[in-house]
């Protein structure tokens, strides 16, 4: 094979794809076109019901609102609880208590896109869990949390 004849397509599809007629690789971009414009653009790839039960699953029982609602209004060790910067209880617009930036509501019945895109939603527990209670949380806790947040505003 020469370098002219070695193109992008080359290095995009696997070799199986690559065989597709042209017919086809047609076919398959309009159908891609017309799902993508009359589709609402979202970036959500889950739910908050499915990050609960991803995290039941992960500890092993199901996430428990009581709990939640202890772990989340309780300093646990140091001045902050997840109520600081989000509200008691979590259904209005919360404020970070160092930089007094306005949060979004976290309860999903308020706020429906909460908890919809999952490498977020790691991300701010993974954050937050460490400013609250200097770790990680655990898929226990996450659940337990969630399962509180989902039972506000019901």
């Amino acid at each position: 094979m020469h370098l002219r004849d070695f193109s992008l397509v080359h290095l995009s599809r696997p070799t199986s794809v690559r065989k597709l007629a042209p017919g086809v690789w047609a076919l398959a971009l309009t159908a891609a076109l017309s799902l993508t414009l009359a589709l609402p653009v979202v970036a959500a790839d889950t739910s908050a019901a499915a990050q609960l039960a991803r995290w039941s699953v992960a500890s092993g029982k199901p996430g428990d609102a009581a709990q939640g609602e202890v772990f989340f209004n309780s300093t646990h060790g140091d001045k902050w609880s997840c109520a600081t910067c989000h509200g008691k209880p979590a259904t209005a617009t919360g404020k970070h208590a160092s930089t007094g930036k306005a949060i979004k509501p976290m309860a999903p019945a308020v706020n429906p896109e909460v908890f919809t895109d999952t490498a977020n939603v790691d991300k701010w527990f993974r954050r937050n869990c460490k400013d609250v209670v200097s770790r990680e949380c655990s898929p226990s806790e996450k659940a337990d949390v969630l399962a509180y947040l989902l039972s506000l505003g019901r």
